[in-house]
C-alpha cells in the first residue's frame, strides 16, 4: 500500500456523480484544454474504471480507466495542480496497476503529452515503455501537439 494511502483521512474510492463538480475544477485548474463535464459523465455511465483520491473529505486526484479485452487503458489520471508532488500520482496509478491486474489485464497503455516531463518521470519510473506516437493528438495553443503512446506489461 503506498505511504500516501496509509493516513485514515485518504483513500482511493469509485468516483461518484456528486464528485464530478470538484473533478471538473480540478481539471480545469491542471489543464488548458480540459476535459468537459459531459465527457466525466459520459465516462461514469459506460462504466469506465472512475476513480478519486479524497484526502481530509476533500477531492486531490483522480482517475479513469477503461478495460476490455486482456487490455486497460488510461485515459485520464490527474492531480489538483496545489498539492502535486506529495506522492498522490504514483497512489492514483497504483491503484489503477493493482485494478487492471485484478481483471487480467495483460497490459496498460496511455498517452501523454510529451511536454508533460513530469507525468513522463512517473509513467517511466512504473515501467512504462514508449511504443508509439500518435500525431497531432493533442489540441495545443499552437495547433496541435503529438501523444506519446506508453505501455506496460502486466504479466
Amino acid at each position: 500500500m503506498s505511504a500516501v494511502l496509509q493516513s485514515a483521512l485518504t483513500q482511493v474510492r469509485p468516483m461518484q456523480e456528486a464528485d464530478l463538480g470538484e473533478v471538473v475544477e480540478i481539471e480545469r485548474e491542471a489543464y488548458l484544454f480540459p476535459w468537459s463535464l459531459g465527457i466525466f459523465h459520459d465516462c461514469l455511465g459506460v462504466g469506465y474504471c472512475c476513480w478519486v483520491l479524497e484526502r481530509d473529505g476533500a477531492v486531490d486526484a483522480y482517475a479513469v480507466m477503461s478495460m476490455s479485452a486482456g487490455e486497460s487503458h488510461i485515459l485520464n489520471l490527474c492531480v489538483r495542480p496545489a498539492v502535486q508532488r506529495l506522492g498522490l500520482g504514483r497512489a492514483m496509478l497504483e491503484h489503477l496497476l493493482d485494478l487492471a491486474c485484478k481483471h487480467k489485464a495483460a497490459c496498460i497503455l496511455l498517452e501523454v503529452r510529451p511536454s508533460n516531463e513530469a507525468a513522463l518521470r512517473l509513467y517511466r519510473s512504473a515501467g512504462f515503455n514508449e511504443v508509439g506516437i500518435r500525431r497531432r493528438y493533442y489540441p495545443a495553443l499552437r495547433g496541435r501537439e503529438d501523444a506519446l503512446i506508453l505501455a506496460r506489461s502486466l504479466d
